[in-house]
């Protein structure tokens, strides 16, 4: 897992999907504390692929479009994949850095304290997969079927591997010096 500080790589546009090849997403990620301490707010990711699958859950993100700020992107798709407006504003998210995930994909998250923030529904917007690939047979899928608030924990048994150490550069920032 890499890990860049803010202000990310000096190689990496300030925008944009793709960096040499790379593709890049920014996400937000939610944290408060709960009952026994630090919880965070993820996701699970839609349709059969992810299922039964273990580490299914995820970081609200998704591609950075063009030339879009990767801040701005994280709140687009919290909105998109969760069904509300994200409960902070581009100028309230602290970036924890970039990170690595195995697929070679590099995720910027950014975090925001949202103590009173409850989702009762999620709605998330679709996606269209073939299934079963090559078959003709196009259906529509959520990106995200269910988000909660866990411990974070929980959080890091959950998560898609490459995405734990940005719960640890979380935990790092609230616990201060």
């Amino acid at each position: 897992m890499v890990w860049r500080p803010l202000g990310g790589d000096p190689g990496l546009p300030a925008g944009g999907a793709y960096a040499r090849g790379v593709v890049v997403s920014a996400g937000l990620l939610l944290h408060r504390t709960g009952p026994s301490g630090p919880e965070v707010f993820i996701a699970h990711m839609g349709g059969p692929f992810w299922r039964n699958r273990p580490r299914a859950w995820s970081i609200p993100k998704g591609l950075v479009d063009g030339a879009e700020e990767p801040r701005d992107t994280a709140l687009r798709e919290f909105s998109e994949e969760i069904g509300l407006p994200a409960p902070a504003t581009a100028a309230d998210l602290v970036d924890l850095g970039e990170f690595r995930q195995a697929s070679g994909k590099r995720v910027r998250v950014f975090a925001a304290a949202a103590q009173g923030f409850t989702v009762d529904t999620v709605q998330s917007n679709t996606v269209r997969l073939e299934l079963p690939r090559g078959s003709g047979r196009f259906v529509d899928v959520p990106e995200i079927d269910d988000a909660r608030w866990v411990e974070v924990d929980e959080a890091r048994e959950l998560l898609v591997a490459g995405q734990v150490a940005a719960v640890d550069a979380l935990v790092a920032l609230v616990a201060g010096p």
